[in-house]
Order: C-alpha cells, then structure tokens, then sequence
C-alpha cells in the first residue's frame, strides 16, 4: 500500500507540469489560430449542363437530395435540394432544374408552403419559388410533375381535397391556373393540347390546357383499374410523342400523344418471353413484373428494359429478380438477365451506347450496367433508394 501511495505522489508533480505546460501555451496557440499564416478562401465550383451519361438519384428518406453521378466514372458531381416527398424535373434546354416540393416554417409543421423551385443548373443556386396551390404529397412518381415538351410549361398534380393540375409559367415563373381533374392521376406531356393522365375508369384524359377555358376529353376505355391495374411511373418518349404502359399481370401498352391520342392493343411480356401470359388468378405462380419504377426505356432503339419476378398476381411491389430485354418494334424479349440484387428501382441512359442502372433496398447501391456487355461497370454505395431521372435526347 506504500508503494502504491508513494507512486501515485510521485505522478502528481508531472500532472501539475503538464497542467502547467497547457495553461502557459494557450494563449500562444489562441493567438496562433486568431491570426493564420494562410487566410481561408471560400469558391463555388461549377459544373457543365446536364450530359447523356448523368443519373440523378433521389436518395429517399435516408440521405436528403437528390444526388448527380456521371456514369462513366462513378463521381458524384453535385446535388440539387430537393425535399422529401419532392418532385424534380430537368428542363430539356439543360438550364435548370425544377423542384415541385413542400415545406413548413417550422421543419415538420407551422405554415405549409407549396412551391416550383428553380435551380440553375451550372451552379445549383436558387434562381426563383414559385408558390403554388397544395401539391399531392408523394415520392417515387415521376408523373405527379412533368414538364411540357418545350419547356415552357409546368403541370403539378394536385390533391386538396379533389385532383386537379397546377399549371405554372416556367418562363415568367408564374402559377397560372388549377384544372379540376376528377378520377385522374399519372401526368403525361402531350404537345397536340397541354397533357394528359390515366383515369379509374380506364380513360386517357387529355386537357387543353393553354386554352382560355380549358376541354377536357377521354378516351375509351383501354384497361381495368380495378382488374389490372397500370403502373403510375409510365415512360414518355418525347422524340416519338408516345407513351408506354405497363399493367401488373404484364400487359404492355403503347399510345400515340396527340389532340385525340390512340392507344394500341396490348401485347403480354410473358408471351414475348416464350411464356404463357400473366394472369389474375390467385396462387397462380407466373413470372410478373414489379417496383416502384419497374421499367426503363432506351427512346433510340426502342428496347424496353423490365423488372421481373417469379410471384403471384398483387405481387407488383415485389423487387425484380430478372432484367427482361423487350424490343418493343418486335414485341419480343430478347435477353433475360439475372441480377443477385433485387432490384425496385430501373433506368437507362439516353446514349447511342446506353448504360442501365438499377437499385433496390435501404442500402442505397446503384449497380450501372454496360447495355450490351451486360458487364457491370460501376457499384455506387449509398447513392440513394429513391428515383433515378436521365436527361432526354436532345
């Protein structure tokens, strides 16, 4: 016991030293860093407009924003703000991008405020908010806001409480008017009048919405809502003015945009595959297909990319455990890939040599695929859960 007392008297002196040593050399090194050698300098970095080979990531609830990756290299090169449950569009001229989002003055409550975001697409500052009517709150749908061919026009699906659009002035950044648009949902650009939108009762709606008093129309009845159900992330192909549909048991539509769209028979994924079609029987086992994005298309060659898997009918959430090849000129599946990673989430690059990417569950990794090695050439970690978005064809 003496020895241990005797030891740790014996500490003390050097702790008072060290004690000591700290409180002399403080204000040296107050003064040290009160005044740097080397004065900090602050910039902005600036990047190019949009490319072919960019992705933009929605990182869902886990990461805040939407993240820019070049898909040549795997480097992140920016982020736009987009808040939860946002909405982004790209302005095909490449100078922008848009935001449909909502925020409250006091983070999670206090005054609600619904607004178009205007980021400049070379520097990510804020260029401009334009307030808007009660926007539909929800992510992972790329229809609820869609941009008109030119990019001169804005449409925000609505809910409060009936469905209607918001038509914004992109150019003036101005709100215009809501269209009341009852039963109708899935926005789609449409140049022959404004846009239209799937509807319950099995209808293409269209609006003419530059109009003084805008018309409405529908279409005949082309699918169940109730029996076979389309996917709202639905594909638009500016080049073509066509959109592309995809049902739940597999179904695969087509329908020219126009005053007076058409919309073409629809023909079975599983047929194309050598496969009997897909069905709403239950217990059924079938291959079908399923996401939240669940197809991607390569506007250019018309190859039509979808997340499949082996399931039941209502099994359309279901991740896909398959890539299926659709070239949709041929109604045929012309490859089928494995993937070990099931994915919820697809899209492709609008290059002459196009890249696909695909994602699923609450990691965040986006696998990016070489098209036509099937080769994958990049694994972003952590990259996001949400959306991907491509530039279109210019």
């Amino acid at each position: 016991m003496k020895s241990i007392a005797s030891r740790m008297l014996s500490a003390i002196p050097t702790l008072a030293a060290c004690l000591a040593l700290s409180v002399i050399d403080a204000p040296q090194a107050l003064a040290d860093t009160a005044n740097p050698t080397e004065p900090e300098e602050s910039d902005v970095a600036a990047i190019t407009p949009p490319k072919p080979g960019w992705i933009f990531v929605n990182r869902g609830f886990v990461f805040p924003g939407t993240a820019i990756y070049d898909t040549g290299n795997g480097k992140m090169l920016g982020l736009v703000q987009t808040a939860l449950l946002a909405d982004m569009a790209i302005d095909p001229a490449g100078k922008f991008y848009y935001v449909a989002e909502t925020i409250w003055s006091k983070g999670n409550r206090g005054t609600r405020q619904d607004m178009v975001t205007v980021y400049d697409s070379t520097n990510l500052k804020l260029q401009a908010e334009i307030p808007i009517p009660g926007r539909l709150l929800i992510g992972g749908r790329k229809q609820d806001f869609i941009l008109s061919d030119d990019g001169k026009l804005g449409f925000v699906y609505n809910f409060s409480p009936a469905s209607s659009v918001s038509v914004v002035d992109l150019e003036k950044r101005k709100f215009l008017r809501a269209i009341e648009l009852p039963g109708c949902a899935s926005l789609i650009p449409n140049p022959g009048a404004g846009f239209s939108a799937l509807c319950a009762d099995g209808s293409l709606a269209t609006v003419t919405a530059g109009a003084a008093k805008p018309a409405i129309t529908h279409s005949a009845p082309f699918f169940s809502a109730t029996d076979d159900p389309i996917f709202d992330n639905l594909i638009y192909d500016k080049t073509k003015q066509q959109a592309v549909f995809l049902s739940y048991t597999g179904k695969i539509y087509t329908a020219k945009m126009a005053a007076a769209p058409t919309v073409s028979e629809p023909f079975s994924i599983q047929v194309a595959a050598g496969l009997r079609a897909g069905d709403t029987k239950p217990l059924d086992v079938n291959w079908y297909p399923g996401g939240g994005q669940p197809m991607a298309l390569h506007r250019a060659s018309g190859h039509l990319f979808v997340l499949m898997h082996p399931g039941e009918y209502w099994t359309h959430k279901a991740g896909g455990t398959e890539i299926w090849d659709v070239d949709l000129a041929a109604k045929k599946v012309v490859k089928r890939v494995p993937i070990t990673d099931p994915a919820t989430t697809i899209e492709v690059t609008q290059e002459a040599a196009p890249k696909l990417m695909y994602s699923g569950g609450e990691g965040g990794t986006v696998h990016v695929v070489d098209v036509k090695t099937w080769d994958e050439t990049l694994k972003l970690d952590r990259a996001g859960s949400g959306v991907i978005t491509v530039v279109e064809a210019r």
